[in-house]
């Protein structure tokens, strides 16, 4: 089947999420947070739209199957960062949340070295978009919390908790898939 044009509406969002991030650094180190959350509400809302009208389009394409999840990790590994360079965030969870983000990548730059056709088996799990959905939930809710009056403390801990959770669980699950594949591929 002949894939679609690389420049339909969902990998333009995409694109528009990684552009808005440059924004969002900007927006923090300035002291603007309002501006700060907005705009990573406004990249967090690309996200789920991008998925979406992919989905409902029938615009899938390898591009924009690289872009997403690239798109994802620049923003958050961004966010994160400014979140714990300020000391919104323990730095304990900033480390886990990027050290996550490097191993998977380093990990996908083996695999593609030794061989192993990544864009065809690595596919997102569901613990790796609930992983996605608790951080940009955190980093939204810490912003809130931290430039606005509304009490909404309280989800902080509980997102944390979720946050780490599950960076572990798929974490662990990109790392047992990847070693699958190294060693399906390496085994003879």
């Amino acid at each position: 089947m002949k894939e679609q044009s690389k420049w339909n509406i969902p990998n333009c969002l995409t694109i528009v999420r990684i552009l808005v991030t440059p924004g969002f650094v900007a927006a923090f180190v300035g002291e603007n947070f309002c501006l700060a959350w907005f705009l990573f509400a406004l990249a967090g809302i690309t996200d789920a739209l991008d998925g979406f009208l992919a989905r409902v389009l029938k615009q899938r394409t390898t591009l924009g199957a690289m872009l997403d999840p690239l798109a994802d990790k620049v923003l958050l590994v961004t966010s994160f960062v400014c979140l714990g360079i300020k000391g919104w965030l323990p730095a304990w969870v900033v480390i886990l949340v990027v050290s996550r983000d490097l191993i998977i990548l380093g990990g996908l730059a083996v695999l593609h070295f030794w061989g192993v056709n990544i864009s065809r088996k690595i596919k997102p799990s569901l613990a790796s978009k609930l992983t996605t959905m608790f951080q940009i939930l955190l980093v939204f809710f810490v912003l809130v919390a931290r430039s606005t009056s509304w009490p909404v403390d309280w989800l902080l801990p509980g997102l944390i908790f979720l946050v780490v959770l599950f960076t572990l669980i798929s974490g662990a699950d990109y790392v047992y898939k990847g070693l699958n594949y190294f060693f399906q591929n390496n085994g003879d």
